[in-house]
């Protein structure tokens, strides 16, 4: 097996490589480590009727307001300091997304089930509770040894791709963190078939670890397919350390009618948007 060994594509291109249809997982979670400006570039492009699979945040209600997502699996849709997504919210009161709604360790566990090729996972999570009667179609497994104990056997989440933010990256596709969260984004790059890597900012491989321990090295190359710089690139989300929520723009964003906001801020590229948000910024001082 040989690998590129130059991986850097655009927020376009890495879109361009995605079609209307696919089971697309999202990295970060909540309002913290989206990879804003790659749902930004998926807004911008023709691609809908996905599935979405994310510890939902804003990128769930940005997608949803502007009628992307067909499905959505998560255990939450939360913009943090604000406890429901108001977008998301609207979305599923009408009726027009389809939500498979389950427990924070079972979303967790069918990752792990995908990024290992099995199809289900066994898990005490979910038993006991309304979960199993939410969701009619998941089934319980009993060990087969002694014990003879039963389980939820939660299904593998497989992805045709996966979106994730990184601090950090080379253009070999190694990503790293340096806040104080992984949020599973390395499950997220194993469960797909291709995983978009996009960063704060991409440097030399040897500058990875000259000031964070190996372990920061969360996102593996060889299940990178594309890596993308992306400066503030998860805007209006937390990139810790390198910036916190940008909470006013958070507050505007929630209580924006999905229109005037999308008329305002997703009307260009990436410039674009980045642009119009100073302005905004300046326009409150």
């Amino acid at each position: 097996m040989t690998y590129r060994t130059d991986k850097l594509l655009t927020p376009e291109e890495a879109v361009g490589r995605l079609h209307s249809g696919m089971t697309v997982g999202i990295g970060g979670w909540g309002s913290r480590r989206k990879p804003m400006a790659l749902v930004r570039a998926l807004l911008r492009s023709e691609i809908t009727d996905l599935s979405i699979v994310s510890y939902g945040g804003p990128d769930v209600g940005l997608l949803a307001a502007a009628g992307k997502i067909r499905r959505l699996v998560t255990a939450f849709v939360t913009l943090d300091s604000i406890p429901l997504e108001p977008h998301f919210r609207t979305a599923r009161q009408s009726g027009a997304i389809e939500l498979t709604e389950i427990d924070e360790a079972m979303f967790m566990w069918g990752l792990q089930a995908a990024a290992n090729r099995l199809p289900f996972m066994p898990v005490r999570a979910g038993l006991g509770s309304d979960v199993m009667r939410v969701n009619p179609s998941l089934r319980t497994v009993t060990s087969p040894y002694d014990d003879g104990e039963e389980f939820v056997a939660v299904p593998a989440l497989r992805l045709d791709a996966a979106l994730v933010h990184m601090n950090r990256a080379d253009r070999l596709g190694n990503g790293q963190y340096l806040g104080p969260d992984p949020y599973f984004d390395d499950l997220f790059c194993e469960a797909a078939d291709a995983a978009y890597v996009s960063c704060e900012q991409v440097v030399e491989t040897a500058e990875l670890t000259k000031s964070a321990p190996p372990q920061s090295l969360l996102v593996k190359r060889h299940y990178v397919t594309g890596v993308i710089e992306t400066p503030n690139g998860a805007h209006f989300t937390s990139c810790a350390p390198d910036y916190d929520r940008d909470e006013a723009f958070q507050r505007v964003y929630a209580a924006t009618p999905w229109p005037e906001f999308a008329e305002r801020f997703l009307s260009g590229d990436e410039k674009a948007y980045q642009c119009a948000v100073q302005a905004w910024h300046e326009e409150q001082q």
